[in-house]
Formats: structure tokens, sequence, C-alpha cells
């Protein structure tokens, strides 16, 4: 049985589209109403947090974005790995210390 290549591409891909799901499941929880039989303090907590899950989706939802751009960079070769980081194959091996 072989064993496809790892690529940086296809684990990106692959994570783009867990956090699509993570980022649906989310929305899912913040449309859910709030109960309106709770109040005082439990109400709070629980406004609280659906705030919390907000803000945790659209971090989310900013850095799919970003790797996103990178797998279109990679795609196109215009990805500089120097000022983002090392993602793409081979970069160090061209800029090792000889």
């Amino acid at each position: 049985m072989s064993r496809k290549k790892f690529t940086t591409i296809d684990a990106a891909e692959r994570l783009m589209g867990s956090m699509e799901e993570a980022i649906n499941n989310m929305i899912t929880e913040i449309r859910k109403p709030v109960d309106p039989e709770i109040n005082g303090s439990a109400r709070k907590a629980e406004l609280q947090s659906i705030k919390q899950t907000a803000i945790d989706c659209k971090e989310l939802l900013v850095e799919r974005q970003k790797l996103e751009q990178m797998v279109k960079d990679l795609k196109s070769g215009t990805f500089d790995g120097e000022k983002d980081g090392d993602f793409s194959s081979g970069w160090a091996e061209r800029n090792a210390k000889k």
C-alpha cells in the first residue's frame, strides 16, 4: 500500500475544510436562542458564552482567510517563505547556511 506524499498545500486545504466545519458549528451555536426561563447571572453567563463564541468564530474565519491566501500563493509560486514562515518545500535547503 503506497502512502500519499505529504504536501503543505494538501494539508492546508484539509485544514481549511475542517475550519469551515468548525465555523459552521459555531454559527449554529450562536443562532440558538437564549432560554427565556433563565435570568440573572445565568443569563449573563449564557450571553457572554455566545459573545465569546462569536469572537472565536471571527478569529477562526480570519485565520482561514490567511490560510486560503497562503494556498493561493503557494500554487502560484509567489509565497515568500522568509517573510511568512517556512511553508514551501525546499525552502530550508535553499536557505541553509553553507
